[in-house]
């Protein structure tokens, strides 16, 4: 299913999870060293016009950033009109007030640029390092996003949050601080089950889909239940977006041959905890070809993006640019074609069907 697709209102950013990087000699850097790789590489994104630049919560050795919101403000002193988010926050390992007044301090730092991608999370290291337990998982996203919303529309509307629960304490017209200027917008991250896409529905929030393999037309059936459980609970249209590895260098033989040995050790990696098959460079080609990678050139990443935009019907892509210990030299470059190049050219593609 394809639909006309307005190529002036898409919004385009870049996520990133804080991978720890390593040097163009195979050797990794310290987590300091990526964290401040990382800030330099939003302020690029933000020179080059990208509009939405998202950040990763994780806490294990191969992440460096445990604490989203630190780098955020920092990026917000440093950048002009990138909105700034986080790729997903743990939300279940963490207290919805207490990511409310971060987010709301980062709203105020950025004159309005501050937004939050809410999350499970796809590791699980956060629930034992902040004594969560694991047999509450469900339990815990369920009752901290309602939370969430509770106080999200408190604060759009001047009011005081009541709410009550079973994994916290509950509150009692209680006021938040600070309030903000510019209400916070909350996209609920969503890796492919229907009872997620709904509870994003019933909670009147933004859908965020974390695409990191198979087509991306397989998902549209997400995004078709999505549209219907908001009509049928009354709510207005919401955006929805996805989010893609991406990565663009001057050909496509080039990207792949930098690309496919970070892939192949983030895969191995990964793979020892989930049980994957091991990774091998049919099934690398076959995600680029086919699959979730956009990769290539940029008239071929561009092609690519404009085909999945119009899909799934999207109204924000986002590139996955960090993937592994790829170095920070090859993602800044990588940032700079999408920018200047993969963006508006998909704009173009976007507009000839117009």
């Amino acid at each position: 299913m394809t639909q006309l697709i307005d190529p002036h209102a898409i919004e385009f950013g870049l996520d990133t999870f804080g991978d720890v990087q390593s040097d163009t000699d195979g050797n990794l850097l310290p987590h300091g060293q990526v964290i401040r790789n990382v800030v330099d590489e939003a302020v690029l994104a933000d020179e080059v016009g990208i509009d939405v630049f998202g950040i990763g919560e994780h806490h294990r050795e191969d992440y460096a950033v445990p604490s989203p919101d630190m780098l955020l403000a920092n990026i917000a002193a440093r950048t002009d009109n990138i909105k700034l988010t986080t790729s997903v926050i743990v939300l279940s390992s963490d207290d919805p007030v207490r990511v409310f007044e971060r987010f709301s301090s980062l709203q105020a730092l950025s004159n309005g640029r501050a937004e939050m991608t809410l999350g499970r999370g796809s590791f699980t290291e956060s629930f034992p390092l902040f004594g969560y337990d694991l047999r509450d998982y469900e339990a815990l996203f369920e009752e901290k996003l309602d939370l969430m919303a509770h106080i999200l529309e408190a604060d759009r509307t001047g009011g005081s949050v009541t709410w009550s629960g079973s994994t916290r304490a509950g509150l009692k017209d209680q006021k938040l601080y600070p309030p903000t200027e510019t209400p916070l917008k909350a996209w609920v991250a969503v890796g492919g089950s229907p009872e997620s896409v709904v509870r994003a529905a019933r909670h009147k929030m933004p859908l965020m889909l974390a695409i990191i393999g198979g087509a991306p037309r397989r998902f549209r059936p997400f995004v078709d239940l999505y549209e219907r459980a908001n009509e049928q609970l009354g709510n207005e249209r919401l955006p929805v977006g996805a989010h893609f590895y991406g990565f663009v260098a001057e050909t496509d033989e080039e990207a792949q041959e930098k690309m496919y040995p970070y892939w192949d050790a983030v895969q191995r990696l990964v793979g020892k905890d989930r049980g994957w098959p091991a990774p091998t460079k049919h099934k690398f080609l076959h995600e680029v070809d086919r699959g979730a990678m956009h990769l290539g050139s940029v008239e071929t990443v561009a092609q690519k993006t404009a085909r999945s935009i119009r899909q799934l019907g999207l109204d924000r892509f986002v590139f996955k640019y960090s993937n592994g210990p790829i170095p920070h030299e090859y993602s800044m470059e990588s940032i700079r074609l999408i920018g200047e190049q993969v963006i508006p050219r998909v704009r173009e593609i976007l507009a000839e069907e117009q």
